[in-house]
């Protein structure tokens, strides 16, 4: 259906009436703003999300290990500054059951896109790409949130060893 937010290009890829000239898309614009699954079938919807599963689980992975990989330093900073890391197989368990759970709150994606669809069947906007791009943006946000606890904890001690 034509007209629907959620079925237009990239806002971003249009000026007024008349659309850019047609010039290659860069890999990242192709992965963030995919065309949604062509047809509406709880196979293609399916499809169409297992195929990017494999790079959110890199690109949620890599800002898991950069969690790892940071609050393990700041646990290592000396004492009044640094409140200690937990052991590195705890940290590598927890980012394991991370793992799991991250994947099945992706799940969520294609079942909500399959749930709008059956509500309002073809007046259903082809949310699919939204869905990936927010849910995305939002898990890599929260795997990288322990990143900013930890700056906050060493700030904090800093400043009342300072003024202490």
């Amino acid at each position: 259906m034509h007209g629907k937010v959620l079925d237009r290009p990239a806002p971003f890829l249009q000026i007024g009436p008349q659309a850019l000239p047609e010039a290659p898309l860069s890999h990242l614009v192709q992965f963030l703003y995919p065309l949604p699954a062509a047809r509406r079938t709880a196979g293609s919807v399916l499809k169409w999300w297992e195929e990017r599963r494999g790079a959110y689980n890199l690109i949620v992975g890599a800002a898991g290990c950069a969690t790892i990989a940071v609050t393990t330093l700041t646990g290592a900073l000396p004492a009044p500054l640094g409140g200690g890391a937990p052991p590195l197989r705890l940290l590598l368990g927890g980012a394991v059951v991370y793992g799991v759970l991250a994947n099945l709150c992706y799940c969520l994606g294609p079942l909500t896109e399959l749930a709008l669809s059956r509500l309002w069947g073809d007046d259903a906007p082809r949310a699919g790409p939204v869905l990936f791009r927010q849910g995305l943006a939002f898990s890599v946000g929260l795997t990288l949130f322990p990143i900013a606890l930890d700056g906050l904890g060493v700030a904090v001690r800093l400043l009342a060893r300072l003024l202490g």
